[in-house]
């Protein structure tokens, strides 16, 4: 059967509706029941971070240069950031909240989502989790990176700014948080997730749109992040790129371009 011009390989349904696996020229993609890809894996090269919002939120890497530590994760869809932490950082931890069991489920039968003991993935509500957990948690992660949508918008847990100042405490001093938003005008929630990391981060904010598509990519720093040069990002940059093949020279020109006022602020 095709669906989304591609061949359907896998349809189930849970509480939260549909969820489906297309294969298209070499693709395998996650859906939830519509058209927009929540995941993708291409067959040929797995371990290729496949999507270019997804290869733009590894645009951590040009401020902390490794994971060597605790991270987590809110909203796995298919698993491609979490098997890109766990082959390039082999000292990280990391935990995984994900609201869908039958995501979970999909992630490791058809887009390889390895048994790691560095992994531990937990079935929750993400929001939630982490609200609880800003004192036992506190100052806990050197990363955290949140790509929860649903087939509509942003998981309604998340949009909130109580769920940012609680990112805030759970972030070690020099902790980095990265999400993954939709922009555009057409979508009202976009300016109140800016305002609420704004002042979570207290303006230490930069927003990276992805060229050619409705993503942005934010990076929130927290109170302790250390001051870099443009010359020192703009050598780092190039040394990733040649390491990840990842276009982290793009990322880091599109920061520029994208935040005069914050750019200048954390960047000298």
């Amino acid at each position: 059967m095709y669906k989304y011009n591609g061949f359907l390989i896998h349809q189930s349904h849970d509480d939260d509706g549909i969820l489906e696996v297309i294969e298209e020229k070499g693709v395998r993609s996650l859906h939830f029941g519509s058209e927009p890809r929540q995941s993708s894996l291409l067959l040929a090269d797995p371990h290729k971070l496949e999507l270019s919002y997804v290869r733009a939120m590894t645009s951590w890497l040009l401020f902390k240069p490794t994971l060597d530590d605790e991270a987590l994760v809110i909203g796995l869809g298919g698993g491609s950031l979490t098997k890109y932490l766990l082959q390039h950082f082999p000292d990280c931890r990391l935990k995984v909240v994900e609201y869908r069991k039958s995501v979970v489920k999909i992630a490791r039968s058809h887009f390889g989502l390895p048994l790691d003991a560095r992994l531990k993935i937990i079935v929750d509500d993400g929001g939630g989790y982490v609200k609880q957990r800003t004192e036992a948690h506190a100052d806990r992660y050197s990363l955290l990176l949140i790509d929860a949508f649903d087939h509509e918008n942003m998981a309604e847990s998340i949009a909130n700014q109580d769920f940012f100042d609680a990112c805030q405490a759970v972030l070690k001093k020099d902790g980095l948080l990265v999400i993954n938003l939709w922009g555009g005008n057409d979508n009202p929630l976009y300016a109140q997730c800016v305002h609420w990391l704004e002042r979570s981060f207290k303006q230490k904010t930069l927003f990276l749109p992805i060229r050619e598509r409705g993503n942005v990519i934010a990076i929130a720093f927290n109170e302790d992040s250390p001051v870099f040069t443009l010359k020192q990002l703009r050598q780092h940059a190039i040394a990733l790129e040649q390491y990840y093949q990842i276009e982290f020279p793009t990322f880091l020109q599109d920061l520029k371009k994208h935040n005069t006022r914050s750019f200048n602020q954390l960047i000298k």
